[in-house]
């Protein structure tokens, strides 16, 4: 059976879903509170949207030295409220008579308040404040489920590396402040490249080890993978904006990045992520795992990008990446069923589907570069073409062998489908570079490099590896990548049904 860790009546007796019984004394008002919340995100969002389309061409740029007002801002805001309020609606239902469905409300509203402070600090004391708030929050909604005691091990599991990640946050921002006395973020971007080198390399690798963490890269990813006791609303909130809070985090600090030469070690790190995690999301057979991995690998291609230089196409892709996973997760549900194992069908691609393959794979790369101008000059641009190509490639493959599709449908429903996605990623991607367009080198193109290189010849490798099943033929390597994408023993099964 493919489990969603959903909760189970019958494994908690605190738990009792709608349709078991009837309403309790206390959950009419409990029900109303829940409304409330749900009303004033989707009115927080709404404002935010509203905002952001009368003011698209003459967005804020304004600071009192504690607070920070941009379209930056506005654009995390807009994002995370929808989130936020999406999630709130959905649980207004799967929650239903959750004994601890109201605190599962305050934490939700309070992780959603800690990104909207953090993106809006200017003063870097009310920025370590806000980083700290957001992992503790996540944390407690891990573990909301009091009685449950996987939850609670859980909670403190993740609770132990968001509290690591702050540390580093906090050491990279107070060496800056005190080797500068400057204690505002807009000031510390104007002066790190006149201070001393060692402390803004340091700086800069503390500041990237609290991204990473956060954002479950290897070797910090285990936490993410014993996160699965968290209700299905809280796990959406989570992949879809409590990971990608290191993009936010390196967008802010990109000054940074650049002054302490560390832009390959993000790409180095990343991309060894998105393809160790790829491969491990194939081995997985609970749908949860599944999508834990695939985040995983998402949060290494958004670091990557960060790498080359594009921190816009960064915040893209997290804000796409937070649509696209709420969805699975919240869709999660439909994927339970009883199975039973049997041998998959050998699907060998003919001659002509492969050249189908390639040139859509370039079509796809040309439209890209014709809609983002990336992949036009010699430069780190033609990394990104190049995961473009691939990732059309394998949506391509998956097409023409598709049994249940004609041959005329195979070679006409690529082109439309691409056009219209990568189409709307080009408007996405040009419309966030105008939102950032104050913020100093978030579109800076590196020059070509033999690191990109190599890492664009190991993605088509992995690719080919990947459709042709080799990993599964390697015995080593398969048990290494099994191994790699196992949660905290204590977050699963340790107390089994108990109630403690």
């Amino acid at each position: 059976m493919i489990s969603t860790n959903k909760y189970d009546p019958a494994e908690n007796k605190d738990l009792i879903f709608h349709g078991k019984k009837s309403a309790g004394p206390g959950e009419t008002g409990l029900n109303d509170y829940s409304r409330i919340f749900t009303v004033f995100l989707w009115m927080l969002f709404a404002g935010n949207l509203l905002y952001l389309i009368f003011n698209y061409n003459d967005l804020p740029s304004w600071t009192n030295g504690i607070f920070r007002i941009n379209g930056f801002t506005i654009l995390i805001w807009l994002t995370v409220s929808f989130f936020s309020a999406v999630v709130s609606t959905y649980s207004g239902n799967y929650l239903k008579g959750f004994a601890y469905h109201q605190r599962f409300n305050w934490l939700s509203l309070g992780f959603t308040c800690s990104v909207m402070l953090l993106v809006a600090s200017e003063h870097i004391l009310l920025l370590i404040l806000s980083w700290w708030s957001m992992g503790l929050f996540m944390s407690r909604l891990i573990g909301v489920n009091l009685k449950w005691g996987e939850a609670r091990q859980a909670s403190n599991y993740t609770q132990r590396f968001f509290s690591a990640g702050s540390v580093f946050l906090s050491l990279g921002i107070l060496l800056l402040a005190f080797q500068s006395e400057i204690f505002t973020l807009s000031e510390l971007a104007k002066e790190v490249g006149s201070m001393p080198g060692y402390i803004v390399l340091l700086s800069g690798l503390c500041i990237i080890t609290a991204a990473v963490i956060q954002s479950a890269i290897y070797p910090f990813h285990r936490w993410l993978l014993s996160a699965m006791t968290a209700p299905t609303p809280a796990s959406a909130l989570m992949h879809a904006g409590f990971v990608n809070g290191s993009g936010i985090l390196l967008a802010l600090f990109v000054s940074l990045i650049f002054a302490s030469n560390t832009l390959n070690i993000l790409f180095i790190i990343g991309g060894l992520t998105a393809i160790i995690a790829q491969f491990t999301k194939l081995i997985q057979v609970n749908v949860k795992q599944k999508l834990a991995c695939s985040t995983i690998a998402q949060m290494g291609f958004m670091l990557m990008q960060c790498g080359l230089g594009f921190f816009n196409a960064a915040v893209a892709h997290l804000i796409l990446h937070g649509f696209y996973k709420a969805y699975l997760f919240l869709s999660a549900g439909e994927e339970v069923r009883y199975s039973q194992p049997s041998d998959q069908p050998k699907i060998r691609i003919k001659p002509l589907q492969t050249l189908v393959v390639l040139l859509y794979s370039v079509a796809g790369a040309i439209l890209f570069a014709l809609i983002t101008g990336k992949g036009t000059k010699l430069d780190s641009g033609i990394f990104l073409t190049l995961i473009v190509a691939i990732t059309v490639g394998q949506a391509t493959y998956n097409i023409v062998k598709e049994r249940s599709l004609s041959n005329i449908q195979k070679i006409v429903a690529p082109p439309v489908i691409f056009a219209c996605g990568i189409g709307m990623y080009g408007l996405m991607y040009n419309g966030v570079s105008h939102i950032m367009s104050d913020m100093p080198l978030v579109n800076a193109a590196t020059p070509l490099s033999g690191i990109q290189v190599a890492f664009g010849i190991i993605f088509l490798v992995g690719f080919f590896m990947m459709k042709l099943g080799a990993y599964l033929k390697i015995s080593w390597l398969y048990v290494k990548l099994l191994n790699a994408s196992q949660a905290y023993k204590k977050s699963v099964l340790m107390y089994k049904s108990r109630t403690l």
